[in-house]
This record gives C-alpha cells, sequence and structure tokens, in this order.
C-alpha cells in the first residue's frame, strides 16, 4: 500500500514558477514509477510527466515539455514537478500517481495503482 500526499498548489500569475511536491509513504518508493497527471475544469485528467523508478528515465506531455521538470529524491520518498512559465492553460487539478515498475504506458492512468488527493494550480493571465 502506498500513500501519496501532494502539496505545493496555488494561485500564480503567468509566467511564474510553482514546485509541487508528492511525499510518499511505504518502503518500497523506490520499486515505484511516479507520475503526475493534471484535470482541468470540465476536462479529462491527463498525463503530465513521469520519472522511472531509478530516476533514470522522464517522459512529459508535449504541452509541458521544456517547461516542467519531473524529479524524484528515493531517500526522501518525494516526487517533485517543477513547473516554469506557466500557462493559464495549465490552469488544473495535479495528481500524483504511483505504479509499480511500469515498462511501457507511462501516460496511461490504467498503469498507476495509488494515487493522491491532488492539489489546485490556478494561473491568472
Amino acid at each position: 500500500q502506498v500513500k501519496l500526499v501532494e502539496s505545493g498548489g496555488g494561485l500564480v500569475q503567468a509566467g511564474a514558477s510553482l514546485r509541487l511536491s508528492c511525499a510518499a509513504s511505504g518502503r518500497t518508493f523506490s520499486s515505484y514509477t511516479m507520475a503526475w497527471f493534471r484535470q482541468a475544469p470540465g476536462k479529462e485528467r491527463e498525463f503530465v510527466a513521469a520519472i522511472s523508478w531509478s530516476g533514470g528515465s522522464t517522459y512529459y506531455a508535449d504541452s509541458v515539455k521544456g517547461r516542467f521538470t519531473i524529479s524524484r529524491d528515493n531517500a526522501k520518498n518525494t516526487v517533485y514537478l517543477q513547473m516554469n512559465s506557466l500557462k493559464p492553460e495549465d490552469t488544473a487539478v495535479y495528481y500524483c500517481a504511483a505504479g509499480f515498475r511500469i515498462y511501457y504506458s507511462h501516460s496511461f492512468q490504467a498503469a498507476y495503482d495509488y494515487w493522491g488527493q491532488g492539489t489546485q494550480v490556478t494561473v491568472s493571465s
């Protein structure tokens, strides 16, 4: 069982930066692929970024590539999402997700077993 708790959301202006954190419980964090998804009002939840269990590989949605960076600290059981050059279209609830050693389909929600409760990010124009 893995419990995920996100933090770091807030209200910022376009062009600003935010760093989201996701703290995970459990002793097997380093065996889990971690990801961030987001859901904007009236839209389906979508993939944002993922990182392999070792941290050696990262994956991004085209819409955030070059602006967002996912990282993890296995000693702290925490995954981060650094978001730079934020745009109003980045406004959404951001969810952290964990899946046991995902080799493929990093962007598919069904590949992930555990989800956090979400943190709101609002970007004003």
